[in-house]
């Protein structure tokens, strides 16, 4: 209650990026300080890897944070202690790149929404691979579920974005319990026609084959769509992973079937579309590929119907920025009741 006042009141008057990176620098914070394991304790969640067949190893809760907040991994032990059962980083490049010029942030708050145009705005794949490296050298840090979102630099062409994604899964593999191909961003000028199965297989083989070989191991690989793609592309992309031997789906980003400038649109008004997505996802990809569902998530509630609709997992983002700290923590228990 105290967090909407004030959000209502206050940090809805404030630069909506500022607000943004302001907040990630003290949530990476809280996550180094002596706080942070008695408030997960207390008002976060641990739920004792409920979910432990999904990504290979126990998952404590369903809801994750979406790609998009922690965008060089610098706040996981910070959003795990918020209550996240995972947490997804990125989208990361290979090269370093400032995004597109700024504004670049909109509040769309009658909507409960958020419209970005950002362009994957991140330091890239090298200082990436070094935060997680440091992560990964902690006991927190090797307990947390990370996954790394990844995608190709604005200047890379499609003839050779296959490989941007190969490099960035060969540096960023070994650190992540999966991996996401993003190409469903409207804010990297030609990326989501790398949705097209004939550029997506070149991309979705070089990022399994790079994933593979750095990891030693197997690490998931999925791929983020577009909520806007037609059922016969859904399904398309559906029977791809099927043939790549890719590990499941990530329905959905944002959309740009908006009417408020340019950009993709995140937030309440996704909800229904991003949990018909992935009903159909469910029933083409039949019950044993990874579906993350995420768009338009605020509550349990609607975490629940993501689910019943056949998502193993749940990601948000705007929710978490619209309802506050508390959010992820209270949903994941409510999630753990339905499943227990």
């Amino acid at each position: 209650m105290l967090y909407q006042w004030l959000y209502r009141h206050l940090l809805v008057h404030t630069d909506p990026e500022k607000a943004h990176d302001g907040a990630m620098k003290a949530i990476g914070a809280f996550g180094r300080s002596p706080l942070a394991r008695p408030c997960a304790a207390t008002v976060g969640y641990t739920g004792g890897g409920r979910f432990a067949g999904i990504l290979g190893r126990p998952v404590p809760g369903r809801l994750g944070l979406a790609a998009g907040q922690d965008k060089d991994a610098e706040a996981v032990l910070g959003t795990i202690a918020l209550g996240f059962g995972f947490t997804e980083v990125g989208t990361i490049t290979p090269l370093p790149q400032p995004g597109n010029e700024a504004p670049r942030l909109w509040r769309v708050p009658e909507e409960s929404a958020f419209r970005n145009r950002m362009g994957f705005n991140n330091q890239g794949a090298d200082a990436a691979a070094a935060e997680l490296a440091r992560l990964r050298s902690t006991k927190r840090g090797r307990s947390a579920i990370v996954g790394v979102n990844i995608g190709k630099n604005k200047w890379t062409t499609a003839e050779d974005a296959a490989a941007d994604y190969a490099v960035c899964a060969t540096k960023l593999a070994r650190y992540a319990d999966y991996l996401v191909i993003n190409v469903s961003s409207p804010n990297t000028p030609g990326l989501r026609d790398l949705q097209a199965v004939s550029s997506l297989k070149e991309i979705a083989r070089a990022t399994r084959e790079a994933a593979l070989r750095a990891g030693e191991r197997h690490v998931p690989v999925l791929i983020k769509i577009a909520p806007d793609l037609a059922h016969d592309d859904v399904a398309a992309v559906a029977d791809m992973v099927g043939e790549e031997e890719l590990d499941g789906i990530v329905a959905s980003n944002t959309t740009i079937a908006h009417t408020y400038g340019e950009g993709g649109l995140s937030g309440a008004p996704l909800l229904d579309r991003a949990t018909e997505t992935v009903a159909y996802l469910r029933s083409v990809l039949g019950p044993d590929k990874i579906i993350i569902g995420v768009g338009g998530i605020f509550n349990a509630n609607d975490a629940h119907r993501m689910v019943s609709a056949g998502a193993d997992l749940v990601e948000v983002l705007t929710g978490f920025i619209y309802e506050g700290p508390f959010m992820p923590g209270k949903v994941n228990r409510a999630l753990a009741r339905t499943a227990g």
